[in-house]
């Protein structure tokens, strides 16, 4: 019986053991790997150690301290070319990745490694894939009550973003992917508040992502969208160019009436 269960013990041992070191020395290798892509491309602006820079001017930054930020946060902004910035100002905009989605990986492990902080999500975090029509049309319905209560101030109740104050902005929210709309929610880059899972569970989150991809697929009847900046600037349209141009036509027909001539009748 002793020889037995040492058989067995050591079978398992090798049939196990094996795999948890390798998948450490992959984890180890990543984290390597994004310590160096860091140390070559966000240290300047957030430290070495990720414990930010600040200015001269008191309670300014070069860089935010990236410590407890987690995974999602690095693969937001860097998977939306967002960091590294090209240059500093109020807002970061989204432009083409720099680095390839290994490397975004190994960035993203390195920062979570200093400390805890949201993941990256899976995709069945944020995917109604699954889900019955009317399961579906149940989520896109209080994704929009979501939406429309908390980020229309911003975002529009489109999605297609607004000015913000100090020269900032709500971006549009259209085309963006599921993936990244969740991580917003997740760590609040830049203006936007975060949401947590306290404040909004993942299935809400799910749902406000479910009711962004319904506004995209729905048809636009009134033709001309104007944006979809809303009533401001579908009025000021109105008001500037619609009733302008039909003042500025009777003006024309009016100065190019024909008029009748009659001369007088001398006597």
């Amino acid at each position: 019986m002793l020889l037995l269960g040492l058989l067995i013990s050591g079978s398992l041992y090798t049939a196990f053991a094996p795999a948890q070191a390798q998948s450490q020395a992959s984890e180890t290798e990543k984290i390597a790997q994004g310590k160096e892509l860091f140390l070559a491309s966000c240290a300047f602006c957030h430290g070495k150690n990720g414990e930010g820079i600040p200015t001269v001017r008191p309670g300014y930054q070069i860089g935010p301290p990236l410590v407890g930020t987690g995974a999602a946060a690095v693969d937001f902004q860097v998977g939306t070319g967002r960091m590294p910035m090209a240059a500093p100002g109020q807002q970061a905009p989204r432009k083409a990745v720099a680095f390839s989605d290994d490397e975004v990986d190994a960035l993203a492990a390195y920062v979570a490694s200093l400390g805890p902080g949201p993941a990256i999500p899976n995709e069945s975090d944020y995917s109604i894939e699954g889900l019955s029509e009317e399961e579906r049309q149940e989520a896109i319905s209080r994704g929009g009550q979501i939406f429309l209560t908390n980020c229309t101030a911003c975002h529009n109740f489109n999605g297609a973003g607004g000015a913000m104050p100090r020269g900032g902005y709500a971006p549009t929210l259209h085309g963006v992917e599921g993936k990244y709309i969740y991580e917003a929610l997740l760590t609040g880059p830049q203006q936007m508040p975060t949401f947590s899972n306290g404040n909004l569970s993942p299935d809400e989150k799910r749902d406000v992502i479910a009711y962004l991809g319904s506004l995209e697929d729905a048809p636009e009847v009134a033709g001309f969208t104007l944006g979809g900046y809303g009533p401001v600037g579908e009025g000021l349209f109105v008001w500037v160019l619609g009733i302008g141009g039909l003042v500025g036509a009777a003006v024309w027909i009016a100065s190019h009436t024909t008029r009748t001539t009659k001369s007088k009748v001398e006597s």
